[in-house]
């Protein structure tokens, strides 16, 4: 962009990044509902949704379109600012974690994502951490005891799962010796060995955890429909309803594309030196992996009961996470280095 300021013309490009994926990530939202929907549907010996287009591949359009006829409707007794935006808070939340995931390598080298600071993770690990106020504020705005106990349920459910998950990364970040994503991804290519080797336990702690933070069963408790008629997003219709749902599924795939930089060697692959553009096939194809793993759980495992899921967090999780980073320290430092 000759002739035009610096500044400016990085503005204009961040945005058309961000729009771009923007677009992405919520065209990939439609699908992964469609996919988790004929998936339970294979699981449970069902056809699933054919009429909607060709195999049902219009469904995600007919869903959305359902949801804008819907009547919008507040509850006399909810507190309106606050009721109505906490769907898009959470929906902020949860796209923000896009803004430095790294979906492959260009010919030269450089990551393929909007930024790339040198604290990724951490940024990663606080927008997780702040997703929970869109599910709180909803629950409690609504003035009614079943979203207020379905808030409550989330936020004790995060801050007791999002300690293991913590410390499970942090065993990930002493063997990369870093908390950049793109660096963490090029420690494993060039010890030609993904973490998921080494740190096994952390990433099974990973898994268990990131299934909890995203309210998906077998930890589905804010949402519990026999317990608590829709949990938090009970009072909530039409747009905003599917909002949640929006934030819910972009979580899922955020936290599948974070489990595929630590554990699996990001776009790492076969033939990538020879294709680069490949890293981008197998960074996708390991995300999805992990996303038919969560529509697995789901079809297959029951809910909890919700005092176990708090005593399996603090008890059982938090101890071994805390166990396999001491062991992680240990070895890395008496061997001096990393792998």
């Amino acid at each position: 962009m000759n002739g035009i300021n610096p500044t400016l013309a990085f503005a204009i490009v961040t945005a058309i990044k961000a729009g771009v994926l923007i677009f992405v990530v919520v065209t990939a939202f439609a699908y992964l509902m469609l996919f988790e929907r004929k998936l339970l549907a294979w699981f449970q010996l069902r056809v699933g949704p054919i009429w909607c287009g060709p195999w049902g591949l219009l469904q995600p359009a007919a869903d959305a379109i359902k949801l804008v006829l819907k009547e919008d409707l507040t509850p006399a007794t909810a507190d309106p600012f606050i009721y109505k935006i906490a769907p898009a808070l959470a929906v902020l939340t949860a796209l923000m974690a896009y803004a430095i995931v790294p979906f492959g390598t260009f010919p030269d080298g450089s990551p393929i994502s909007i930024a790339n600071p040198n604290v990724g993770i951490l940024f990663l690990l606080a927008t997780g951490a702040i997703g929970v106020y869109g599910i709180a504020l909803g629950g409690w705005s609504s003035q009614s005891k079943w979203p207020l106990l379905g808030a409550i349920r989330s936020t004790a459910q995060l801050i007791s799962y999002e300690l293991a998950m913590g410390l499970s990364i942090v065993g990930v970040l002493i063997i990369a010796g870093t908390t950049s994503l793109q660096g963490i991804v090029a420690a494993q290519s060039a010890h030609h060995v993904w973490f998921i080797i080494p740190q096994i336990v952390a990433f099974l702690i990973y898994g268990i955890t990131a299934t909890a933070e995203t309210n998906r069963a077998p930890f589905d408790l804010p949402e519990a429909e026999t317990e608590l008629v829709a949990g938090f997003h009970t009072e909530y219709s039409s747009l905003r309803f599917g909002t949640f749902f929006v934030a819910e599924y972009i979580n899922m795939i955020t936290v599948s594309a974070i489990g595929t930089l630590l554990f699996l060697g990001g776009g790492d692959g076969p033939f990538v030196a020879q294709i680069p553009w490949l890293t981008i096939v197998w960074f996708l194809a390991k995300v999805g992996l992990l996303l038919f793993i969560f529509i697995w759980l789901r079809a297959t495992l029951p809910r909890l009961r919700y005092d176990r899921l708090m005593a399996f967090g603090w008890k059982v999780l938090l101890p071994i996470a805390a166990l396999n980073l001491l062991v992680t320290a240990a070895i890395v430092a008496l061997r001096g280095h990393g792998i």
